[in-house]
């Protein structure tokens, strides 16, 4: 049986979904919240496997709220429930580590099959959302680095050795350390760190 936390503050969509989640045979709803404080609070007691969650809650909003969630329970699932489903809110809602959502008017079945779908390792999601979601992580093509100074540089974002870096990429760890220095060239900086940070942001890597 998996148990799931619902966090609405709208009182008749949330004992709605309730009812509608307890009447399966898989889920059980452990706890009810009207504002993410609460059920925060209360999440090791309810030991949720997925969180249906609000975006906009009185106090701490949903984006916020699936951020922590995530940092204080890794394995938890969080699904947003709207009624926007190609909101900007909904997408950074994901980017704070949300699965998926689900649409707050969905029939019965859709939303089981929502739910179904993301503990089966899915991610519920219109297409145009799923693009947003793929695009922001896609790397931008106007870096001024190589394809080979890209791969050093990924190599060095995964902690690999000058020396694993050579080997990954067949070349020597002397050639390494020229890529290195050309990088460091290129984003005006004198540290590894300071080259991710720059590489980062621009989304030059990922």
């Amino acid at each position: 049986m998996n148990t799931i936390v619902i966090i609405e503050d709208n009182n008749k969509i949330r004992e709605a979904f309730a009812e509608v989640i307890n009447s399966t045979d898989n889920y059980i709803v452990t706890g009810s919240y009207g504002n993410c404080e609460d059920a925060i609070a209360r999440l090791k007691q309810d030991d949720p496997d997925v969180i249906l969650m609000d975006i906009d809650l009185p106090g701490m909003s949903g984006i916020e709220g699936t951020m922590k969630i995530k940092k204080l329970c890794p394995k938890c699932i969080v699904l947003i429930i709207t009624v926007l489903q190609e909101g900007e809110k909904v997408f950074q809602s994901l980017c704070a580590g949300a699965s998926g959502y689900i649409v707050k008017n969905a029939n019965i079945e859709t939303i089981i099959n929502n739910i179904d779908e993301a503990l089966a390792g899915g991610a519920p999601m219109s297409l145009n959302i799923a693009k947003m979601v793929v695009q922001s992580f896609a790397v931008s093509n106007d870096s001024p680095l190589t394809e080979r100074e890209t791969a050093v540089l990924k190599g060095i974002s995964q902690g690999k050795s000058y020396s694993k870096i050579g080997l990954d990429l067949f070349i020597s760890g002397e050639t390494v350390r020229s890529h290195i220095k050309n990088i460091y060239q290129k984003l005006a900086v004198n540290s590894k760190a300071d080259a991710l940070k720059v590489a980062g942001n621009k989304k030059w890597i990922h």
